[in-house]
């Protein structure tokens, strides 16, 4: 019996300028949630993606990754991604020209509302909710950002949404886009083998994860809680939800308040 998962039934053929290979270890698969990612660093990927759960998922088949490499659509003979800030300033910006005919690249085919999102310190903050939406989608399109950033007309021609993975910068989008990448694959179904995994993990109900332990019983001088050994099932399950809203107000206070605000509106 065929393997769905790698059944030639399910491969997809959509318009490009690219040349494709007649064969590849991941081909792009019709139903599979797909990543795509405009980068100047197309080698950079899979990348750690490429390792554990996420890479053998990808292997079979639960989800494609597919690389746009911007600097073909360059301009000129040395294919010029970047020029010098509009009313001068430190720093290279990437061109509205060649990012759009990347985008229009990585846009085709794409259905109607497919998410294309800029990885950008000045974005909103990407958080669990956001994997879980962008997870039960047909995939995401993502650019990673280089020099001081790119043209403002590109993100509003095409109405891009702007994440960032938090208050910092980093010299590129490419370790992001992995993150953001990675974050939304271990939601697919197949992908983490056990769904309660990823139900009872940190912000999965918007509060931080409760304390594990594991054998051996005792540890230099320290043992496990003993309601974890006790086999009441009940008491173990009140104990880890008392854990994890201890842990939340004491750590992150602004989940603590949105949380219980949450809690205040179901009431």
């Amino acid at each position: 019996m065929t393997d769905p998962a790698r059944s030639h039934g399910r491969k997809s053929i959509r318009a490009s300028l690219r040349p494709r290979e007649l064969i590849t270890s991941t081909p792009e698969l019709a139903g599979a949630w797909t990543a795509r990612v405009i980068t100047l660093l197309p080698q950079a990927f899979p990348g750690v993606l490429g390792e554990s759960l996420t890479g053998r998922a990808l292997q079979e088949g639960l989800w494609a990754l597919d690389t746009i490499d911007l600097r073909p659509f360059g301009e000129g003979r040395h294919r010029n991604v970047d020029d010098t800030p509009a009313g001068g300033g430190a720093g290279m910006v990437l061109r509205a020209d060649v990012m759009g005919r990347a985008i229009d690249e990585a846009m085709a085919g794409t259905s109607l509302g497919w998410p294309l999102i800029y990885l950008s310190p000045r974005g909103r903050r990407f958080d669990q909710q956001m994997a879980r939406h962008l997870s039960q989608g047909p995939g995401v399109t993502l650019i990673c950002g280089r020099f001081e950033g790119l043209d403002e007309r590109v993100i509003e021609h095409y109405g891009i949404k702007e994440v960032s993975l938090g208050d910092f910068v980093m010299t590129g989008g490419e370790i992001a886009a992995q993150a953001v990448i990675d974050a939304c694959v271990r939601l697919l179904p197949g992908v983490l083998g056990n769904a309660e995994s990823a139900q009872d993990e940190s912000h999965s109900n918007g509060l931080l994860e409760h304390p594990q332990y594991t054998r051996p019983a005792e540890w230099m001088g320290r043992t496990i809680p003993e309601v974890l050994t006790s086999g009441d099932h009940s008491k173990v399950e009140r104990w880890r939800r008392e854990m994890s809203e201890r842990l939340t107000a004491e750590r992150r206070p602004d989940l603590w308040d949105r949380h219980r605000k949450s809690q205040a509106d179901k009431a």
